[in-house]
């Protein structure tokens, strides 16, 4: 195809494959956490972002967070449970550069035997090649 439609249509293509690869990414970079949170590795979870919004219960919701900062409070938020499961649910880029995850988890507080089910939203954001955590919320 030559011409102007044979070259609209190359674009397209391409803006589809790059949109779809942008959206596996990001599914990776979910399953990375998601994989960080079971293990409760709060370095990992935070990753290579320089800085992280956390909005955890118990806790006030934060300004950015540096990465050390964010991992501490991770790592006291996390060491009182057992985790039970943390499964990738809605895995969306919403305009390009930009990803929203939602992880499921279910859990335990150490001692107790009652179950809990919590919604763990992060906000992603794609400045290069690598997708960085830029905000995690949770919610009951």
């Amino acid at each position: 195809m030559r011409g102007p439609l044979g070259t609209a249509l190359l674009i397209a293509i391409g803006g589809v494959a790059a949109t779809a690869s942008s959206q596996e990414s990001l599914a990776r970079a979910a399953d990375q956490v998601r994989r960080a949170w079971l293990a409760h590795d709060a370095q990992a979870i935070v990753g290579q972002s320089p800085r992280v919004v956390l909005q955890l219960p118990g806790a006030d919701p934060s300004a950015p967070l540096v990465r050390a900062q964010a991992a501490e409070l991770l790592r006291r938020h996390l060491q009182r449970v057992v985790e039970r499961t943390v499964a990738v649910g809605v895995v969306r880029e919403v305009e390009p550069g930009h990803g929203y995850v939602e992880l499921e988890r279910r859990y335990v507080v150490a001692g107790t035997s009652d179950e809990r089910h919590e919604t763990i939203y992060l906000r992603f954001r794609k400045p290069g090649a690598e997708w960085l955590l830029t905000e995690l919320r949770s919610a009951p």
